[in-house]
């Protein structure tokens, strides 16, 4: 089995950015699982019919074929097909895979899916519940979080960056939402791993975040 890198924790955290980035220092797999949640959210949008019953969640999985992809490094998510990589990167697909990741039927196919992507591999996987439920025996498990504030003032900063006119207040209450949806969800809810280790990113900068989790690994790698 290869080295394991859970990174958990809520949304505007950071999580994906800060892997990516030490995938890259570290030269491990990267697998951005919420991506996956998304896609499938993504899925039952465009059929025209959100999937309220059991049944109809089950038919969803069974009839939406999800394909990662590494092209140049870099990971591609693939619905029925067609490159999606860019389109599920909105606040909307976000509250889709927080609506679609609460049903347990939906979230064991996707683990199972995760699962296998990272058998055998180095590899550093981010979501909600990795440490506690997709890589239960990774050697290294990290909580990084932030004040509720500050994730929404980041994800503000990268929306105005991007050329759109949000409105701090609406986005507040859209990641306020999104920790109620993550943490109270019958269905492997947000919860830091018991061998987790929080790092509060709130007053720390990105290139301080990842030394604080290179000095981690650096410890980890050598027991």
């Amino acid at each position: 089995m290869g080295f394991q890198i859970a990174i958990d924790g809520p949304a505007g955290a950071g999580k994906s950015t800060v892997a990516k980035e030490l995938a890259k220092r570290l030269a491990f797999t990267y697998l951005d699982t919420g991506a996956m949640y998304r896609t499938l959210g993504l899925a039952a949008e465009l059929s025209g019919c959100w999937p309220e019953t059991f049944e109809d969640r089950i038919r969803l999985c069974d009839n939406t074929d999800i394909d990662v992809r590494f092209l140049e490094g870099n990971q591609h998510i693939f619905l029925n097909g067609r490159d999606v990589s860019g389109d599920i990167r909105t606040e909307h697909c976000g509250r889709l895979a927080s609506d679609i990741s609460k049903y347990p039927e939906v979230r064991s196919r996707l683990v199972t899916m995760q699962q296998k992507l990272a058998s055998g591999m180095n590899v550093i996987m981010d979501g909600r519940d990795i440490g506690t439920v997709v890589l239960p025996d990774a050697q290294m498990k990290i909580f990084l979080t932030a004040d509720v504030e500050e994730r929404a003032a980041r994800r503000y900063k990268e929306l105005k960056g991007k050329g759109q006119e949000p409105v701090f207040e609406e986005i507040l209450a859209q990641v306020k939402e999104r920790d109620i949806q993550d943490t109270t969800r019958s269905a492997s809810p947000l919860t830091r791993a018991k061998d987790g280790i929080v790092v509060d990113s709130t007053n720390l900068s990105f290139n301080e975040v990842i030394a604080v989790i290179l000095a981690i690994y650096g410890e980890r790698a050598k027991q």
